[in-house]
């Protein structure tokens, strides 16, 4: 009893043990980025800052109120550098630990999804940082007013911490957003979804994508929309790219029946060779019998014959005559 009960939960303790590993090498990768990103943090940091800095010339500055705010924010901004760039290795950990439990047509399948999924975060970030985010600064900085005699100016002093936490949100919001066309396709692989059923529910998907953008980014119409539209046009590819999977799905399918049919041909003809080979052998079997039978006959019409010879010419020496001329016809008779 418990040598089954070990020999059942070996394969699970080998699991954790693979998935141990697999976490140990990403959680590594991710530190060790984290160390080299956090020695070009100020980079880093001044990379993001550039749309703002553009717009709001050389002669302004940023501030921090609290005293670690600047520490803290260095190490968020070197923390989120190095998810991104560590990205590819937890995703080649994860699928080198999910890949030995898929058959070859499911690897082939979700494989291009592992290498999508980066590059459309990607993309994202990339819409965001070149064409969201200057649009939106220029919007916000719109409400700066020059100080008169009857009026105090109206001047922006961007907070170190705050600029980060907004950055950070939009480029994670319109990087999950673009993430759309994989979560449809793979639900259409499935299954779960169809494509006729994403293109009757449009006008739905349409009211939730302007909606989910309005609460990731800041109250303005610029981010709003800008991420609203994106989430549609992805819509629209989902549904392009869920048509495919269905036709190559029903195209596997009808290649797996037709399969399944010249098997099952390939049976019927096998059986009737052998009921043929059976039907003759049968037939073979029959005809040796009967000869069989045929020679037992005719041996067994040998014996009596000869037996009744036996008797015949027994007969006359034990009832023969004392006369000599009887016994020599009566001898001559029975032969």
């Amino acid at each position: 009893m418990n040598m089954q009960s070990h020999d059942k939960q070996m394969p699970i303790m080998e699991h954790l043990i693979e998935l141990r590993n697999r976490l140990t090498w990403a959680v590594l990768a991710l530190f060790i980025t984290f160390g080299v990103c956090y020695y070009f943090v100020e980079d880093i940091y001044g990379f993001l800052v550039q749309p703002l800095a553009e717009i709001m010339g050389p002669d302004r500055r940023m501030i921090y109120t609290a005293l670690t705010e600047v520490f803290f924010t260095y190490v968020k901004v070197s923390f989120f550098a190095a998810c991104f760039v560590s990205a590819p290795v937890f995703l080649g950990q994860f699928w080198a630990f999910v890949a030995p439990g898929l058959y070859k047509n499911e690897r082939s399948a979700f494989m291009p999804f592992i290498f999508a999924t980066p590059i459309l975060f990607l993309m994202g970030g990339a819409l965001v940082y070149y064409l969201i985010m200057p649009l939106a600064w220029k919007f916000f900085l719109s409400f700066e007013q020059a100080g008169g005699a009857s009026n105090l100016a109206i001047q922006l002093e961007a907070k170190v911490g705050e600029y980060l936490s907004l950055v950070m949100k939009l480029i994670f919001a319109f990087g999950l957003c673009f993430q759309l066309p994989v979560l449809l396709t793979l639900m259409a692989r499935a299954g779960i979804v169809t494509a006729d059923g994403l293109a009757r529910r449009r006008k739905y998907a349409i009211v939730i994508a302007f909606g989910f953008a309005a609460v990731l980014t800041p109250p303005d119409l610029i981010s709003q929309i800008g991420l609203g539209i994106p989430i549609i046009i992805l819509y629209e590819i989902s549904i392009i790219m869920a048509r495919i999977s269905e036709r190559k799905r029903a195209k596997a399918a009808a290649d797996d029946d037709a399969d399944e049919d010249d098997e099952t041909d390939s049976d019927d003809d096998d059986g009737e060779v052998e009921a043929a080979t059976g039907t003759a052998v049968a037939t073979a079997q029959d005809d040796v019998d009967a000869q069989g039978e045929a020679a037992a006959s005719y041996d067994d019409g040998q014996t009596s014959l000869t037996r009744s010879s036996d008797d015949e010419g027994d007969a006359p020496k034990l009832s023969g005559p004392s006369n000599n001329d009887d016994g020599e016809d009566d001898f001559n008779n029975a032969r």
